[in-house]
């Protein structure tokens, strides 16, 4: 059977896997769709040791919420954009997300060490591995956190297609629309501003020392400081500790949504929590973006051509 350029394309859109490695496939199963898939997954996995080694940045946050009691959220890493946006993947970490609301595990290991939900002949690192044969890149599944409230509610937030995402916690005795409309703009406004810390009693002693004495060696270089005396210099630095700290920790942020832009998001839950006869208590939020903190691979494109070109 003549393999298509667009049969090719429909089974790497399916698999997301490699131009050359989708055609191999249908030529070896002369054209079958659905032998061809299978061919990848078996053909693949022996290659997944080889894949590991290589950087994934790329990828998914998926969210999911149990009713406003639990909720979880997890980063899948891919290699390419490509691979995040293809619905193979995507499916695949909606399942991770799966596991992750249904898991008792606390780190990573026991997570990946632990039956897989959706085939509990395989672990979930089994599961992985299979996935990376059939997309035919390096996935990782990097991290994932699992909240649960007791007296009170949970709201999620997803940005960006999945870029971001938020859970927000809160403890509060009525839990309706208007109040769970609050905690979501909360939420909103965590995957915006990316606060460290919910207020600055949960800040270390030493956080503040580390700070304190990087501003102060700002402050000995700016020419403009130089020869003020010791208590104006002090007084400097804790003046801008604390505006850097009003950043980090979130109650003492700007409401993104305030009208007259001056609200705090501690002065915008009071008064929420008085519009509805309760106290909202924000108690913990995560927030996950894809690609925290990995340092990416910036390809050479001619320069990866010309090495093809001088090993052939």
């Amino acid at each position: 059977m003549a393999i298509t350029a667009a049969m090719v394309k429909e089974l790497r859109e399916m698999t997301g896997a490699g131009m050359m490695d989708c055609k191999k496939a249908l030529n070896e199963t002369n054209g079958n769709m659905e032998e061809a898939v299978e061919f990848l997954r078996k053909n693949g996995q022996a290659k997944a040791e080889k894949k590991a080694s290589r950087i994934a940045a790329e990828g998914l946050c998926k969210v999911i919420v149990d009713g406003d009691k639990t909720a979880a959220v997890v980063e899948v890493n891919s290699e390419t954009d490509f691979v995040a946006k293809n619905e193979e993947f995507q499916n695949y970490v909606a399942a991770v997300a799966e596991q992750a609301l249904a898991t008792t595990a606390t780190d990573i290991d026991t997570f990946l060490a632990e039956a897989w939900k959706a085939d509990a002949s395989k672990t979930v690192k089994e599961a992985l591995v299979e996935k990376i044969a059939v997309i035919g890149e390096n996935l990782s599944i990097r991290r994932f956190e699992k909240v649960a409230a007791e007296n009170g509610c949970v709201v999620t937030y997803t940005h960006g297609g999945g870029r971001i995402g938020v859970i927000v916690e809160a403890e509060t005795a009525v839990v309706n629309d208007a109040v769970k409309e609050a905690l979501t703009n909360i939420a909103m406004q965590i995957a915006a501003l990316n606060p460290k810390y919910i207020s600055t009693e949960e800040v270390s002693e030493e956080y503040k020392e580390h700070e304190k004495a990087i501003i102060a060696e700002q402050i000995k270089n700016d020419p403009k400081m130089a020869g003020k005396p010791e208590k104006v210099i002090e007084g400097a630095v804790n003046g801008r500790l604390n505006k850097e700290l009003k950043e980090v920790c979130l109650l003492e942020q700007a409401y993104v949504k305030a009208e007259d832009g001056k609200q705090t998001v501690k002065q915008y839950i009071e008064a929420v929590s008085k519009a509805n006869d309760t106290t909202v208590t924000l108690k913990k939020f995560v927030r996950f973006e894809t690609g925290e903190g990995i340092e990416k691979k910036v390809d050479d494109f001619a320069a990866e051509v010309a090495a093809q070109v001088a090993g052939n």
